[in-house]
């Protein structure tokens, strides 16, 4: 009841992201501004890194972009975390990620330290020195946790895939298409990585369709790939050998620049509702917006066959309108959407503001869902 009561009084005081204009759509969703941001960055919290051995403020910077589940009747939130190391540009600092929880959905707290960062691993050649970004999360049937996060090593980006049984343990698998195609992809930029999942209860399941697991990813078009695992993933290619665009930038519109793939997909009696970040050309997008900024569309696709656009919408269902989405690293704004999670009867759909902090989005959770 105490949470209830919280969301009523928060109700007050919110802005509407945008109005539906599809019946399959997530949403409406509102922005509770007496909890908004809910992560910021902190300079309190530091640790000794294991790649330099100095002592960093690792969430100093930054904390935005973040990854959501719900475990024990309670949200857990993956954010990613910038120390104030590095050159003072976009991609400059090294990423961490940090695991916070809250019993509301709105009010937060921290654990002290990363539960994922570089280290002297297997992995680091591929983490080092820009650290792991932007991760998503889903359940597997077996109980374990799989995170799909972007290796930065300043060089190529590359999805990567890690498993946890309480997530604050991770195994780093490595990169999610390194075995396929004889390693042809493991050279390309790849990131952003959100696997079909199906609702049960509060839980995101990871589910197969026609007998195997389907993610889509990437930027600046989104494009799709399967897996028997969770672990090891396959694009799909076109007749030319390369990977299978199922979603791209559209002229005129608010995703006129760029599309990038947001939450874990979700299946539901309507088709794959695929939440995504979409940017906006200046000159040959929507008018109404400003330039190179990010809104949220949303996209519907075959529940039979995930590589079937069926609709997709022709206005964000979120962008910025708060001084604190438009102020911080990204200056022109982002509502970067990364977790999308069922919670007591709602919504909360979780994102990035300016590349600088976390902020929460509500909605009722309608019954068909």
């Amino acid at each position: 009841m105490k949470a209830l009561r919280l969301f009523a009084l928060l109700a007050l005081v919110t802005s509407v992201a945008h109005a539906q204009d599809r019946t399959w759509m997530f949403g409406p969703f509102e922005k509770p501004r007496a909890a908004n941001p809910v992560i910021s960055p902190s300079p309190v919290a530091q640790l000794k890194s294991p790649m330099t051995d100095s002592v960093v403020q690792w969430e100093a910077y930054a904390t935005f972009n973040p990854a959501a589940i719900v475990r024990n009747g309670k949200v857990f939130m993956l954010y990613r975390a910038e120390d104030a190391t590095g050159a003072t540009m976009i991609g400059g600092h090294t990423s961490r990620l940090g695991l916070a929880e809250s019993d509301d959905g709105l009010r937060f707290t921290r654990r002290a330290v990363p539960v994922l960062q570089p280290d002297r691993d297997a992995q680091a050649r591929y983490e080092w020195t820009g650290g792991v970004e932007d991760p998503r999360l889903v359940e597997a049937e077996d109980g374990r946790y799989i995170l799909t996060y972007t290796q930065w090593n300043g060089d190529v980006p590359r999805l990567a895939i890690a498993t946890s049984t309480d997530l604050i343990s991770w195994q780093k698998h490595g990169p999610a298409f390194a075995r396929a195609g004889n390693g042809k992809f493991l050279r390309s930029e790849t990131k952003s990585g959100a696997i079909l999942a199906r609702v049960i209860d509060d839980r995101l399941v990871a589910t197969k369709v026609n007998g195997t697991y389907w993610m889509y990813y990437n930027v600046p078009d989104i494009q799709i790939a399967t897996s028997d695992d969770l672990i090891s993933w396959t694009p799909l290619e076109d007749a030319n050998g390369r990977a299978l665009k199922v979603l791209s930038p559209r002229a005129g519109y608010f995703d006129s620049w760029l599309v990038e793939v947001g939450p874990p997909a979700i299946l539901t009696d309507r088709g794959i509702v695929l939440l995504y970040n979409a940017g906006n050309l200046g000159t040959h997008g929507d008018s109404s917006l400003p330039q190179r900024v990010y809104t949220g569309g949303q996209a519907l696709f075959d529940a039979a066959n995930p590589i079937r656009l069926l609709d997709r919408t022709n206005v964000p269902f979120i962008k910025p309108t708060e001084a604190y989405e438009k102020t911080g690293q990204y200056v022109e704004g982002t509502t970067f959407v990364e977790a999308l999670v069922p919670f007591k009867g709602q919504w909360f759909l979780y994102y990035g503001m300016a590349d600088s902090r976390v902020g929460v989005a509500v909605s009722r959770r309608a019954a068909k869902r």
